[in-house]
C-alpha cells in the first residue's frame, strides 16, 4: 500500500523491474568502463588502433547511456539492450584485432566481461524467449571470435560456461517474476476486498445519516400533524415544513467528506467483475482518485454495463479508463443497438440519473453519451 487507509498499490512485478533495471545499468555501465580501461592497456600487438578506436568509442556510448539509465532509475529500454547485444556481437568477431593473444588464450579479455554482461542484461530485460536465443547469438559471436583470432584454441570450456549463464538467468528472472506476479495476484485481491468493505461501509454510513436527519425533520412534522397539535392551516406548520424541504435538499446536496485515496482502476475491475451476462474488456490505467470520486464513477459505470446487458443485445463489453492532460476518462462502450437518449421514456431513469446527473454532480465532473447504429459509448471525465 502507498500509506495507510489507501486502496493503491505498488506492483510487486513493477517494482522487480525497475529494482533490477537500475542494479543491470549499474553493473554495465561498471564494466564498460572497466573494459575501456583494459582495453587501453592490454593495446599491444597485434592489437589494432584503426580497430580499438571507434569501437571503444561506441562501447563508451552505451556505458553512458546505462549510467545514465542507473542514475535516472528508469526502466531499461528494449532498443538499448537490443543496440547493447549487436555491438557486443561485432566486437566478439573482431577480437582479432581488439584482444591480444596471450590474453585470449587466458578467457579474461575484455571483451569476455562484456559478454557476461550483455547475456545478463538480456535476461533480466526480456522473457527467456527473447533473451535465451539472444544469449547464445552473443556467445556463438564470442566463439566465432575467438576461433578467428587463435584457430587452435580450445573452446569448449568457454562455451559451456556461456550456456550456463544464458540458462541461469533465464531461469533465475522466471522465477523471480512468477513470485511478483503472484504478490500482485494477492495485492489485487486484498485492495478489492478492501475497497469493496470500504464502499459498504460509506454506503451505510450514508443510510444512517439520511434515516437520522429525515427522522429529526419531516418525520417528526408528520408525526406533530398526526397527533393534532396542528388542527388546521399554520403559518407555523407551513414555515416547519419549508425548513424541512431546505434541509432534505441540503442533504441531497451536501458534499461528501473525502476520506482515504482509492485505486480507481482497482474498483473499476471489482464493478466489471460484477456485471451479470458480460463478458468486459478492460485496459484500464493505474491511477488514485478520492474517495467520493470513485464511488461517482463506480455508479456511472455499473449503470452503464447494467444497460448494455440488458437492453444492447450483446454480451460483449469494454471498459477503458486513462489519464489525459491531467483529467482522469472513464469509457464504457459495446457494439450492440443503439438509441436515442432524448427519446427514452420516463421509467428509464438509469441513463438521466445514475449516469449523467451522477457525473454532473460532481465538482469538475461530466458525462457524455454517444449511441447509433454502431453501439453506445458512455464517456465519463473528472479533473482534479
Amino acid at each position: 500500500m502507498a500509506h495507510p487507509g489507501s486502496t493503491r498499490y505498488d506492483s510487486a512485478a513493477r517494482q522487480l523491474d525497475r529494482a533490477v533495471a537500475r542494479t543491470g545499468a549499474v553493473a554495465r555501465g561498471t564494466v564498460g568502463l572497466v573494459a575501456v580501461v583494459a582495453a587501453v592497456l592490454g593495446a599491444v600487438p597485434p592489437v589494432s588502433a584503426l580497430w580499438l578506436a571507434p569501437m571503444l568509442a561506441i562501447d563508451l556510448v552505451w556505458t553512458t547511456l546505462f549510467l545514465r539509465l542507473a542514475r535516472r532509475r528508469e526502466l531499461m529500454p528494449p532498443w538499448l539492450v537490443a543496440a547493447d547485444a549487436a555491438t557486443t556481437i561485432v566486437l566478439c568477431l573482431a577480437q582479432r584485432h581488439l584482444v591480444a593473444r596471450e590474453v585470449l588464450d587466458t578467457g579474461s579479455s575484455w571483451i569476455a566481461g562484456l559478454v557476461t554482461m550483455t547475456v545478463v542484461i538480456a535476461g533480466v530485460t526480456w522473457l527467456p524467449k527473447i533473451s535465451v536465443p539472444v544469449g547464445l547469438a552473443v556467445a556463438g559471436a564470442y566463439l566465432a571470435g575467438v576461433r578467428l583470432a587463435s584457430p587452435s584454441h580450445d573452446v569448449t570450456v568457454t562455451l559451456a560456461i556461456h550456456l550456463v549463464q544464458v540458462i541461469a538467468i533465464a531461469a533465475l528472472m522466471t522465477l523471480l517474476r512468477r513470485s511478483a506476479s503472484s504478490a500482485d495476484a494477492f495485492l489485487r485481491e486484498s485492495a478489492r476486498a478492501e475497497i469493496a468493505l470500504m464502499v459498504d461501509r460509506r454506503r451505510r454510513e450514508d443510510e444512517l445519516r439520511q434515516i437520522s436527519s429525515i427522522h429529526e425533520t419531516s418525520l417528526h412534522t408528520l408525526t406533530m400533524v398526526g397527533l393534532g397539535v396542528y388542527d388546521g392551516p399554520s403559518p407555523v406548520l407551513r414555515g416547519q415544513a419549508e425548513a424541512d424541504l431546505s434541509t432534505l435538499e441540503s442533504l441531497r446536496d451536501a458534499p461528501r467528506a473525502v476520506t482515504a485515496p482509492i485505486a480507481l482502476d482497482a474498483l473499476l475491475e471489482e464493478v466489471a467483475g460484477r456485471a451479470t451476462g458480460l463478458e468486459v474488456r478492460r485496459r484500464l490505467t493505474p491511477q488514485t482518485v478520492p474517495e467520493d470520486v470513485a464511488e461517482h464513477f463506480a455508479r456511472a459505470v455499473t449503470e452503464a454495463l447494467a444497460n448494455i446487458a440488458l437492453h444492447s443485445g450483446v454480451r460483449e463489453a469494454e471498459l477503458v479508463s486513462s489519464r489525459r492532460d491531467g483529467e482522469i476518462r472513464v469509457e464504457v462502450a459495446d457494439e450492440g443497438r443503439g438509441f436515442d437518449q432524448h427519446r427514452l421514456p420516463p421509467d428509464r431513469f438509469g441513463v438521466r440519473g445514475s449516469i449523467l446527473d451522477t457525473m454532473r454532480s460532481l465538482p469538475n465532473g461530466g458525462a457524455e453519451i454517444s449511441s447509433g447504429e454502431r453501439g453506445t459509448r458512455v464517456c465519463l471525465w473528472w479533473r482534479p
